[in-house]
C-alpha cells in the first residue's frame, strides 16, 4: 500500500511538473512591443500584454540585473515598467516569463528617442507617394534608410475605424530594409533621420494616421458630444458621404491602442479637412487644443512636446469664399492654448503646379523644419533657427506701413523680391503691394500700394493659395498673418 501510495504522489508530481512547463496560452503582447521596437531612453518605459488572470508576469532586460514583476488583473491585463539606459544601437533583448515559464524573448530592440506620429494623409503619404502626387526624392531615400539613418524604426499603425474603444491594433516595427521603407511615412521619416544624426541615437516613430481625417476624428466621444455642429448618432456616422470624416473613430481605434507606449513627444500634420466654414473661422484652435489635452492625458506622461504643421497652400474650391488661411490663422493661434507646442510654417514648400495637389511633394523639409523645433525646444540646441519670422506689429506713416517681426535670430534673410504683402484702406478693398523692401538697420519691412493712400490694414499671404518669399534664419518662411479682423 505505501508503494501505490509513494508512486501516486510521484505520479501527481510529475504532472504537476508538467503542468508548470506548459506556456499560458493566455498570453499575448500588443503589436507595439516586439522585435525591433526603440524604446525610450533613460525612463521607465511601459510594456503591457495579456495573461491568465492572477499570472505573475517577470521581464528582464539584457541590460538590468534584476527582472521587474507584476500580475494580470482580473481579466488579464498586465502592464509594468523597465528602467531604460542612455541611447544605444546595440540590439537589445527583453524575456518574458509568466508564472516562472519562458514565454518569448524579443530581440533588436534599440534605446532612443520615440515620437509619435499622427495626423491626415500629409502625414500619412508614404516615401513612394501616392497615385498622382510624387514625393520629391522619397524612392531614392527609400532606398538608402540603412546607409543614411540605420537607427531609424518606425512602427505603422494599419488604418481602422470603431465606434468602440480597441485595446489592440494591427502594425508592426520595421527596420530601414528596402522595399519595405517605400510604405514608411515620408514626414515621419525626415523627421527622424534628421533628429536621428542629429543626436548620433536611434529614434523609434509610431505612425498612426488616417487620410482625410478631421480633429474630431481623432477625438473622444465624450468631447465630441459637446460640439453642437456634430451629429453623433450612429447611422448619421455611417451614412457620412466620406467614410474618412467621421468623427470619434480613429480615436477609438488607433489612438486607444498606442496610448500606452512611452513617448518623448508627438508630431501632428492635419487640418486641411477641418477647412471649412463650418469650424475654420472660430473653433478649429480651441478644439486642436481638446484633442491635444485629451492624448496628453491618456498618454500620461505630462505636457509633452506637441510640434504641428500649418498646412500648405492649396486652392480649396477656386471661390472668393477662402477658408485655407482661415484654418491657418486658427493653427497659429492655438500655440497660445496648447502649452509645450509649437507649429512649423510650409507657406513656401509648394510649386506653381501644385495648384489642386493637397499633397505637396516637398516633405523632406516638412521633416527637417519639425526636427529643428525638436532640436531648438525640446532638445537645448539653441543655436538652431527653429521659427520664421512672426508678426509683431504694424505702424503707418503717411501711405506707408512698417511692419515688424519676432523671433528673428538672424535677422530677415530677404532684402530684394518680397511678395506675398497686400496693402488695404478704409473700403476694405485689398491691392497687392508694389513697393516693399527691407530696412535692414531694424528689420522691418517697408510696405505700400500706389492704389492706397491712407493705408489700414495689410495682409500676407493671406489666401487659400499664395506663397510669400519672406525667409528668416534656417530658410524659414514668414508666417501668414493679418493686422485686421475682417
Amino acid at each position: 500500500m505505501k508503494k501505490l501510495l509513494l508512486a501516486l504522489a510521484c505520479a501527481m508530481t510529475m504532472l504537476a511538473s508538467c503542468c508548470n512547463n506548459e506556456k499560458d496560452e493566455n498570453f499575448k503582447l500588443p503589436a507595439l512591443i516586439g522585435d525591433h521596437m526603440v524604446l525610450q531612453q533613460q525612463t521607465d518605459a511601459r510594456l503591457w500584454g495579456w495573461a491568465s488572470p492572477g499570472s505573475k508576469v517577470d521581464v528582464k532586460a539584457s541590460w538590468a540585473n534584476k527582472s521587474v514583476s507584476t500580475k494580470a488583473d482580473d481579466n488579464g491585463k498586465w502592464m509594468l515598467s523597465v528602467a531604460t539606459p542612455e541611447a544605444t544601437f546595440e540590439g537589445q533583448t527583453l524575456s518574458i516569463s509568466v508564472n516562472g515559464q519562458h514565454q518569448t524573448t524579443l530581440s533588436d530592440i534599440l534605446i532612443g528617442e520615440v515620437w509619435l506620429a499622427s495626423g491626415q494623409s500629409n502625414m500619412e503619404m508614404p516615401l513612394k507617394g501616392f497615385a498622382g502626387c510624387n514625393v520629391q526624392h522619397g524612392t531614392v531615400d527609400a532606398m538608402n534608410v540603412m546607409r543614411d539613418a540605420p537607427g531609424v524604426r518606425i512602427m505603422t499603425v494599419k488604418k481602422t475605424q470603431s465606434f468602440e474603444l480597441q485595446e489592440e491594433c494591427t502594425g508592426k516595427w520595421e527596420t530601414g530594409t528596402f522595399p519595405q521603407t517605400m510604405e514608411w511615412s515620408a514626414t515621419a521619416y525626415y523627421f527622424a533621420s534628421t533628429l536621428s544624426n542629429a543626436l548620433n541615437i536611434p529614434v523609434g516613430i509610431v505612425n498612426s494616421s488616417y487620410g482625410g481625417a478631421k480633429v474630431e476624428s481623432w477625438t473622444s466621444e465624450e468631447i465630441v458630444k459637446t460640439y453642437d455642429n456634430i451629429d453623433l448618432d450612429h447611422d448619421a456616422i455611417m451614412n457620412s458621404p466620406q467614410e474618412y470624416l467621421r468623427p470619434i473613430m480613429m480615436y477609438n481605434a488607433m489612438f486607444w491602442p498606442v496610448k500606452n507606449y512611452t513617448y518623448k513627444g508627438i508630431i501632428w500634420y492635419q487640418g486641411c479637412s477641418n477647412a471649412d466654414r463650418s469650424t475654420s473661422c472660430t473653433e478649429y484652435a480651441q478644439r486642436l487644443a481638446n484633442m491635444v489635452e485629451l492624448w496628453r492625458n491618456k498618454i500620461g506622461l505630462g505636457d509633452i512636446p506637441f510640434h504641428y504643421v500649418e498646412i500648405a497652400p492649396y486652392d480649396y474650391d477656386g471661390s472668393q469664399d477662402e477658408c485655407g488661411p482661415l484654418l491657418r490663422e486658427q493653427q497659429y493661434k492655438a500655440q497660445a492654448l496648447i502649452p509645450n507646442s509649437f507649429m512649423i510654417s510650409t507657406n513656401d514648400l509648394v510649386d506653381p503646379f501644385e495648384l489642386h495637389n493637397i499633397h505637396p511633394r516637398q516633405k523632406r523639409t516638412v521633416g527637417e523644419r519639425l526636427c529643428y523645433s525638436a532640436l531648438n525646444r525640446v532638445y537645448g540646441m539653441n543655436q538652431i533657427c527653429c521659427s520664421g519670422p512672426r508678426y509683431k506689429d504694424m505702424t503707418i506713416e503717411g501711405n506707408t506701413c512698417y511692419i515688424s517681426f519676432d523671433d528673428l535670430q538672424m535677422g530677415i534673410c530677404r532684402n530684394y523680391m518680397i511678395e506675398g504683402f497686400e496693402v488695404a484702406g478704409a473700403d476694405k478693398k485689398f491691392y497687392p503691394a508694389d513697393n516693399v523692401w527691407l530696412r535692414w538697420q531694424t528689420n522691418h519691412v517697408v510696405v505700400s500700394c500706389s492704389k492706397v493712400q491712407k493705408p489700414v490694414a495689410v495682409r500676407y499671404c493671406f489666401h487659400d493659395f499664395q506663397p510669400g518669399t519672406l525667409l528668416g534664419g534656417s530658410e524659414l518662411p514668414a508666417y501668414p498673418f493679418r493686422t485686421d479682423e475682417w
